[in-house]
């Protein structure tokens, strides 16, 4: 519980209310319960949920309510305030102050930490407003694509990296015809090698989701609703819903409004501070050191930095490790994590590979005097997890 008296204690305003930002404040909170009058604004109209276990949602293996972390009782036991529903709209750098969307109240900061994740990519293709064509990104989304499930019997998923991998699953465990487009010749090759790449899609397709790689979505069909989608090569693909998961972008708009610097992401430095000392980020819409986020470990040692600075520790820096990438799809275990394979003939690689049990593991050492990037991918199907 916080504690102390309110006037004294400084004003911590918290912009985003996902992973990044409740991380932080449940550090921040450990370390000194009494340092700051927090207020914490969120765009979506819910508490703070595990945003990674929405693939577990939309397959039926998790309800919304086990996906909560942080319940209203949460936010009022640690003396936060909490505003769910309307997004800030503007940062006043002067005044020091936020905007929020629908009240129209100026909320005052001592300190104000960005935590606005990402947005969506899409492809600059015909047919995107039509009814039925969804992003895969919050709860809205989801809830989205399981009423459509209700409704349609064919999906076409655009992407075939992790996300929408995971979505492609989930509406297949809803009982959806399921197509996934890909771009490029392999799944999910920003963490997979070819071989690896192929073992994945081959046991997905014994699932029942077709796939189409080196295939460009040209345009989505349809005038009144999603009757499929055109490919570049002529091909045509039947379907009533159409999922994009091509990727995200930092989401930037609010801290390059404020005239804070930006690039890809809002830079930070090691210690999360941006271009104003006032003013901190984490997660997703953030950028160190030419390097964008998407995953959660990453983050998560971002939120540990950003929490001691705040807590006054002007030791904490952010060095970003390895990351770890696992995909979530009942009886298909994917781990893969550094460099994706050995870059010269000095470098090392050990592989295992056992197409009959459906296992492959790789390990690429990448000499470089006392120092060593290793990265280890494994895919394996559980005997009897097809059905």
């Amino acid at each position: 519980m916080m504690s102390g008296n309110s006037g004294c204690r400084e004003r911590l305003v918290v912009v985003g209310n996902g992973i990044a930002a409740m991380r932080t404040l449940e550090a921040l909170v450990s370390r000194v319960p009494w340092r700051y009058e927090v207020t914490v604004i969120g765009a979506e109209p819910h508490p703070n949920y595990n945003r990674i276990l929405l693939s577990s949602v939309l397959a039926g293996e998790r309800t919304i309510g086990e996906i909560v972390t942080h319940a209203q009782a949460w936010y009022a036991e640690h003396g936060v305030r909490l505003h769910t529903g309307n997004p800030v709209t503007a940062i006043d750098r002067t005044a020091n102050t936020v905007s929020i969307a629908g009240t129209g109240a100026a909320v005052p900061y001592d300190k104000l930490l960005l935590a606005t994740g990402s947005k969506p990519l899409a492809p600059p293709i015909p047919g995107l407003d039509l009814p039925d064509v969804c992003a895969f990104r919050d709860l809205a989304d989801t809830e989205a694509m399981i009423s459509a499930s209700k409704r349609h019997r064919r999906a076409i998923v655009i992407g075939g990296g992790l996300l929408g991998l995971e979505a492609a699953w989930g509406l297949r465990r809803r009982g959806m015809v399921v197509a996934v487009v890909h771009l490029m010749p392999t799944l999910m090759e920003r963490q997979l090698d070819m071989v690896a790449g192929e073992m994945l899609r081959h046991d997905l397709q014994s699932r029942g989701i077709a796939f189409f790689t080196n295939a460009q979505t040209e345009a989505i069909l349809g005038s009144e609703g999603v009757e499929g989608v055109q490919l570049a090569d002529g091909r045509q693909i039947a379907g009533d819903l159409v999922v994009i998961a091509i990727g995200i972008r930092p989401n930037v708009d609010l801290a390059a409004a404020a005239g804070l610097d930006v690039n890809r992401g809002i830079l930070v430095g090691d210690d999360m501070r941006t271009s104003d000392p006032k003013v901190y980020a984490v997660g997703e819409c953030v950028e160190h050191n030419g390097q964008v986020f998407g995953l959660v470990a990453p983050i998560w040692e971002q939120a540990e930095v950003c929490s001691a600075r705040l807590a006054g520790d002007e030791a904490a820096v952010y060095l970003p490790s390895s990351v770890l990438t696992s995909l979530k799809i009942t009886g298909v275990n994917v781990f893969s994590a550094g460099t994706l394979a050995a870059e010269d003939d000095a470098d090392e690689e050990l592989a295992l590979h056992d197409p009959r049990c459906g296992i492959y593991k790789k390990l690429s050492c990448v000499a470089g005097g006392s120092s060593a990037a290793c990265f280890t991918a494994m895919s394996r199907t559980d005997p009897g997890s097809s059905s």
